[in-house]
């Protein structure tokens, strides 16, 4: 649970008992035990762990409140001090003073996670107060400077450390200060670098950017310093605050020098003394504000003690105007604020366990999840697993050839591209208009009138009656007189037929990338596991779909050539049948023109018809006369032959032939290609691939110093999944002992 949502206040009640003595003392111990468990664990990286964080500006008296809460002095010296962020436990479970100091790293030197946080020991166990100060430069030189050994800042001296040149400008690794000190209260805070404003605009964010990370979290309790010598509205510690907790529920304000105010300093007094009684519309927080006064640099050079310290500011709050008529003591001092610190931490951590634990599973269960699905180690034979991975890739792609795999990609991309070919050949139709003046002729691409071409190949073209009397003329060699050339039906056909290479080329091209994808997928799918063993076999295959590829182009241009000359056709009826429809049917064009008849327009018939075939053509009227007459199987050739001489008779002739064997040799080529395709590309190169693949493989490997090495080498695991399994494994044993620490924490108890 959020600190947010707290409500009351936290521990037992105040009943004058010595609560260090009675089981909630106990199990406060246990709790701040366990908190800095998991902290050495790395559990503050994967879930919000309840903590307790300093922030303040420069001279605002943070170091002095840390001072006071701790007992112990912390370094001091101009500009910016503190460059990493110091955690402070405080335990009173002891019979004598004592502190020791550890590294706790879990950031790289450019701030990222580090796969597991180690604590790293720093120096001996200090029974001297006086030493701290010295040693906590010590432990901070030795976290800036990352690739320095740490035990060599043990013997450092002040000036030696001031001198340094340190690696990072800031860490985010910690600096954890652990005091046992019977005179204490159980409490764990963290002191973060002083917020700033005149340094270099880099060294400004980084401060800012690190005291953000840590009051982002809901369960963090921020402590804001305020000196009362300054506006409110200027501390940036508190416009900090406001934007990680808007409505104040986890904020509490530590107003410091409040004997900085002059006697003359009504207003001001007056303003302060509103605000710590919780009456300022204008700054309240949930849990309120706290007064202290802190020892100023004489009383520190006179190391007072912390009874000491304590007495005289409790003195100065009793005897002092207003602050002396304030009602609620226990917001001024040390001793309170630290106490209701404390005690509002342990509630915090009491409330958010159950939730923890929930995290903790949730986080747990998708690392098993992410572990689970990594490929597993091998643990085959290195040969069996190469020529295994082989052999089914190659079964894969046999049946994606043969159409008979679930996944149908192959089959249907190359049907839908085989469909565009024969579209294309379609649109390479010979556009003959048997009309003297061939552009007052509509396109007649179909002998019933049914369909016309729409998409029509750009090098055909439109070709009258007298384009084909030129064609015969220039065709004519010894030929008798009334002898139409074979040559100039020859040059015709070979019009059309020349046209098909660039949609054959087309066809293949676009075959052999979907060929590629294929393949492609295929690879990564059975090696991809393996990165040499993909690179490896996936030069190989390619290798030997390039020689298909290859083939299949010759195998093209060969069934191209096969419809050059000779032009030839067994198929005689079609063609015939053809050929005089189309002659017919430019007849009858050429009679309608002369007659200024509609070529496609439909005649209304008087009745006894016109009741039934109001939009029949005069040709299927003459036909169902002649059927009514007695004169059946007459067909439309037939009814051409009633039309009167026809003075260009041969180059209709030329026409209709050309046109007939045009629609022989579209049928043809159609499939032909498509089928010399197939099996020239695809059903050569799973017929082989197999054998060549091994082949080519074993020559390669063999040809090493050693087949077992180059095996192995082989089938070595990717380097990123490798690393993946390490990292979520260190990650699966972090959850766990996390997880493990949080359960047991209640039978411990």
């Amino acid at each position: 649970m959020s600190l947010s949502s707290q409500t009351g206040s936290a521990g037992p009640p105040d009943t004058g008992i010595d609560i260090s003595t009675t089981d909630y003392a106990h199990r406060r111990r246990e709790l701040m035990r366990m908190m800095s468990d998991l902290k050495s664990m790395g559990a503050e990286a994967l879930i919000d762990l309840p903590s307790v964080v300093v922030i303040g500006g420069q001279s605002a008296g943070k170091s002095s409140l840390v001072e006071a809460v701790s007992g112990i002095n912390v370094p001091r010296d101009s500009g910016t001090c503190t460059r990493c962020p110091m955690e402070c436990t405080m335990s009173s479970h002891a019979t004598s003073w004592s502190c020791s100091i550890t590294l706790r790293l879990g950031f790289d030197n450019n701030g990222r996670d580090l796969p597991r946080t180690t604590t790293v020991p720093f120096g001996r166990t200090i029974t001297d107060k006086n030493e701290v100060e010295v040693w906590l430069r010590r432990a901070q030189s030795a976290i800036l400077n990352p690739n320095t050994p740490s035990a060599s800042f043990h013997t450092k001296t002040i000036e030696e450390l001031r001198n340094t040149r340190n690696t990072l400008k800031f860490s985010r690794n910690v600096v954890c200060v652990s005091i046992e000190d019977p005179d204490a209260t159980d409490l764990s805070f963290y002191d973060l670098p002083g917020l700033i404003q005149n340094e270099e605009a880099e060294t400004v964010a980084l401060v800012k950017s690190l005291a953000e990370h840590y009051t982002k979290k809901g369960n963090t309790i921020i402590l804001t310093t305020i000196p009362m010598s300054d506006d409110m509205e200027n501390q940036q510690s508190m416009s900090l605050a406001r934007a990680a907790d808007p409505d104040g529920k986890r904020t509490i304000g530590v107003l410091t020098k409040p004997d900085t105010l002059g006697v003359g300093a009504i207003n001001q007094r007056k303003k302060w003394v509103e605000i710590i009684e919780g009456q300022s519309e204008d700054h309240k927080l949930k849990h309120g504000f706290y007064c202290v006064r802190l020892p100023d640099d004489a009383e520190r050079t006179q190391r007072l003690s912390r009874a000491d310290s304590q007495r005289r500011a409790a003195e100065y709050f009793d005897t002092t105007s207003p602050w002396n008529t304030v009602a609620d003591r226990h917001r001024f001092g040390i001793p309170g604020f630290v106490s209701d610190i404390s005690r509002l931490l342990i509630q915090l951590i009491e409330e958010a366990l159950p939730r923890l634990r929930e995290d903790i599973d949730k986080l747990l269960a998708q690392c098993n999840k992410d572990f689970d699905a990594l490929p597993p180690p091998l643990a085959n034979d290195p040969q069996i697993e190469v020529l295994g991975r082989i052999n089914a890739f190659c079964d894969v792609f046999k049946s994606f050839v043969n159409g008979s795999h679930e996944d149908k990609r192959l089959a249907q991309r190359n049907r839908a591209l085989y469909a565009i070919f024969k579209r294309d050949i379609r649109g390479t139709a010979p556009d003959f208009r048997p009309l003297e003046i061939p552009g007052t002729c509509p396109p007649l691409d179909d002998t019933q009138e049914k369909m016309t071409l729409t998409e029509r190949d750009p090098g055909v073209k439109m070709m009258g009656i007298h384009d084909i009397s030129k064609v015969i003329e220039d065709s004519i060699g010894w030929e008798l007189p009334n002898n139409v050339p074979y040559q100039a039906k020859a040059n015709l056909i070979a019009e059309f037929v020349k046209l098909w290479v660039a949609p054959s080329e087309r066809c293949l091209a676009s075959i052999n990338d979907v060929l590629d994808e294929v393949i492609n997928a295929l690879i990564s799918t059975h090696f991809g596991r393996f990165k040499v063993l993909e690179g490896h076999v996936g030069n190989l295959i390619r290798t030997q779909v390039d020689i298909s590829k290859e083939f299949a182009k010759k195998a093209v241009k060969t069934a191209l050539d096969l419809e050059t000359t000779p032009y030839y056709t067994q198929n005689t009826h079609y063609l015939q049948t053809l050929s005089e429809k189309w002659l017919a049917y430019y007849k009858v064009v050429r009679f309608k023109h002369k007659n200024s008849q509609p070529i496609e327009a439909p005649v209304k018939i008087s009745a006894p018809y016109s009741a039934y075939h109001q939009s029949e053509t005069p040709v299927s009227i003459a036909l169902r006369a002649l059927a009514n007459a007695g004169y059946v199987h007459i067909s439309i050739p037939d009814l051409a032959r009633l039309l009167p001489p026809e003075p260009y008779e041969k180059e209709l002739i030329v026409m209709a032939d050309v046109r007939a064997y045009y629609h022989v040799a579209y049928k043809r080529i159609i499939d032909h290609l498509p089928l010399t395709i197939e099996h020239a590309l695809h059903h050569a190169l799973a017929e082989q691939l197999s054998q060549s693949l091994l082949t080519s493989l074993l020559t390669n490997v063999a040809s090493g110093a050693n087949f077992s090495e180059r095996m192995n080498e082989l089938v070595s695991e990717d380097p990123s999944i490798a690393q993946k399994r390490t990292s979520l494994s260190t990650r699966k044993q972090r959850l766990s002992d996390i997880r493990r620490r949080l359960m047991t924490f209640g039978s411990s108890v």
